[in-house]
Order: structure tokens, then sequence, then C-alpha cells
């Protein structure tokens, strides 16, 4: 291979790109993405970042230490069309990059509510995002956020610090059951009362009022909340639009095999757009996880280059820091698995619980105790080692 291309300019890209050259490979690695900015670190954007505790340069995944990566870069322009038979990258410019392998880490993108926008509403999955809903949160504003997953309650618990009356709403009856289950879910759900949130659940949004800017929020129940800045935390949708032709196989995701390898040769994918092969889930899953992103490359770029790779075994990871309070997951959820808690008490805020599948340890969550949490992940790792 002389020519590898990179399709996104986020952490799963930037990550491809170091594992590459970790690897040996010292050809031309193209990077293209379509924000006109450097790879950034996303985590901060819903925390510190939008408090105005840092800035912009404290984002930077690509430093001056990174020279020896000598990446060619493709900033502000968008992949339109992947063309495996003449082995090319098709760029909106009309740039057309003939490759010799493709990383796919196109990333996922934040979903919309349907119907109609005014100003004043906010979705936050970009720098631009967050700069843009950063000048709005300001002390005695009310903000409404629509959905009650991570990063809704993260930027609820940022809206609070800097003076904010905040209303969440959550269409489910507990948030963030899906990954955590219902048990745990209406547990960090108390966060927000315990800092003055009001969380409103088992209803959706009918619609927003407003016309040069938004004014309150409709709810399907009939209640009218009023609203200074709304932002909708409803989830993402992965960035695969554009290959549509291109013979990859696209399910949720660009489908891989636990090694990171599409149906057309030579073309991998990573991170947040890719739906792989999981050991832990026992299926294939797609996982919006950071650390998923910044360790998934290693094995798509062993795979590109044709290396032998043992993919890490660790279980899946996340993290979210809400009020103060460090939330920690690791493994795999599913409905039916039962729930024990092994350190600590919920209602301290402090706590540990281990998820069990047949007598097995499958998961663990901890509540502000990352050390006994640390435990637990390691052994949910070495457990999946043993069994494989």
């Amino acid at each position: 291979m002389n020519t590898i291309a990179i399709v996104g300019a986020s952490l799963a890209g930037v990550s491809s790109a170091r594992a590459l050259r970790e690897r040996g490979f010292d050809g031309n690695i193209v990077v293209i993405g379509d924000e006109p900015h450097r790879p950034y670190d996303r985590p901060p954007l819903s925390k510190d970042f939008l408090a105005g505790a840092i800035s912009e340069a404290d984002l930077a995944l690509v430093t001056s230490d990174d020279a020896d990566l000598d990446l060619d870069w493709r900033l502000g322009h968008r992949a339109e069309a992947l063309d495996p038979a003449l082995r090319s990258v098709v760029l909106d410019s009309g740039e057309r990059i003939v490759t010799d392998g493709v990383v796919l880490a196109t990333g996922a993108r934040a979903r919309l509510l349907p119907g109609r926008t005014v100003p004043g509403v906010h979705t936050l999955r970009t720098l631009d995002d967050a700069v843009a809903l950063r000048a709005e949160l300001v002390p005695g504003a009310h903000l409404v956020v629509i959905g009650g997953g991570f990063i809704g309650a993260e930027v609820a618990s940022t809206a609070r610090t800097l003076g904010l009356t905040v209303t969440v709403v959550e269409q489910l009856p507990v948030p963030m059951a899906g990954p955590l289950g219902a048990e745990l879910g209406q547990v960090c759900a108390q966060l927000h009362g315990d800092h003055g949130v009001q969380l409103i659940t088992g209803t959706g949004v009918a619609d927003l009022a407003g016309t040069d800017r938004v004014r309150s929020v409709l709810l399907t129940d009939g209640r009218e909340l009023p609203a200074d800045v709304v932002v909708v935390g409803v989830g993402a949708v992965p960035n695969t639009e554009w290959l549509a032709g291109s013979g990859i196989e696209l399910t949720r995701g660009v489908r891989t095999d636990a090694r990171c390898a599409t149906n057309i040769p030579s073309v991998v994918a990573a991170g947040d757009c890719a739906v792989a092969d999981n050991p832990y889930a026992g299926r294939a899953v797609r996982l919006e996880h950071w650390t998923n992103a910044l360790e998934q490359p290693a094995t798509a770029a062993a795979t590109l280059l044709g290396h032998e790779h043992t993919a890490n075994p660790r279980a899946p990871y996340f993290w979210s820091d809400q009020y103060g309070a460090r939330l920690q997951f690791a493994g795999h959820h599913r409905d039916g698995d039962h729930i024990e808690i092994v350190e600590g008490d919920p209602a301290a805020r402090r706590f540990t619980a281990v998820y069990r599948r047949a007598d097995r340890a499958v998961a663990v969550f901890a509540m502000n105790q990352p050390k006994i949490f640390g435990r637990w992940r390691r052994e949910l790792t070495a457990a999946v080692v043993l069994s494989g």
C-alpha cells in the first residue's frame, strides 16, 4: 500500500492514523473531515468547554508532538462517494482521492426532532454546536433539555452550574434505562432532583412555539414549558448515507466483523459509524463510546495492513460526569439481568452494582467509586479472556 485514506477527522480517525504509523506504514495518509477543525476531543463539549472552563486549544487531539504522523489533511470537505472499483474517495469539491486502502471513521451526527426548528434550539455534537450553545447559557435563562440520556444530563448539569433554570423532558418512563436498566436508570435520574432540575418523564414533545426565537416547548400531554433555550439530545445517527451504491454492507451503520473488516476488500471501519461483532454483547453492536473510538482503530489498522492482531478484549466502557458525580459503566446489559449492589448505597450516591446473567458477571456500574469499579472492570475482562 502506498496511500490510505481515512474518512473522518475525529478521535477514531486520528487514532487510526497513529495506529497505522505505529505498525510501520510509511506511505501517504490522507485524512478527510467535513469540519474545518483539526480533530478535537468531544466529551468536554458538554462539560468543561460548555462551562467556559477550558478553551478550544485544550480540546486538540493533534498537537506539535504529532508532527511525525505526516498527515495529508483535507479539512472542510465532505466525502460524497466511495468507488471501490476505481479505488477512490470522491469529495464534495470534486477531487477524487485514489487510495490503496480506506478507513471509514465518519462517526455520527446528532438526531434532530421531526418538523420545524427555530432559533434558540440546539443540538450538541460538534465544536461549533458547543460554541453556539455556550453563548446562550446565561444566568437566569430557562433551559429545556429534550432527552434524558447522558448528553442531556451533562448539559443540564453544566447549565445548573451556570445559574440557569433547567427542565429535562424524557419520553421514556425512566431515563437511561436502555444502557443501565430501569433500576439504576432511576437512581441516576434522582441526581436531577438533588440539584434542583425538574425532570418530566413518560411524555414526548409535540411542537416548539415561537417564530423569531423559541418561546416554549409543547408536550404531548398538553403541558407547555417556557424556554429561552432548548437542547435536543435524542440520540445520534451514523454518517453512512454517502456510502449508498458503494457495495458496503450497511446495517444500522457500517457492518464489520470483529476485526473491523467490511465486505469490501481493503476497506475497514472503526468508531461510532461501525457495527462490529462484539463478544460481550454476543452480537454486532455500534458503540458510541470515547474508549471504543480510541482503541478499535488499532484493530482496524492491523486488518488493513494484513497484520496479525488480537482485538482488545476489554469490556465496552463509558463514563459520564453529572452534577459532580462520576458515573462509570463497563460490559453489556440486557433486560432480565440481575443487579446486585456489591459496595456502598445508592441513596448516598456512592455505590457499585454488578449485573449478572446466569450467575455470571456481565457488566458493572459505579457512582463515585472509581477504584472499586476498576477492579470489577478488570474482572470482566479476565472472565471473557478465560471463556474465549
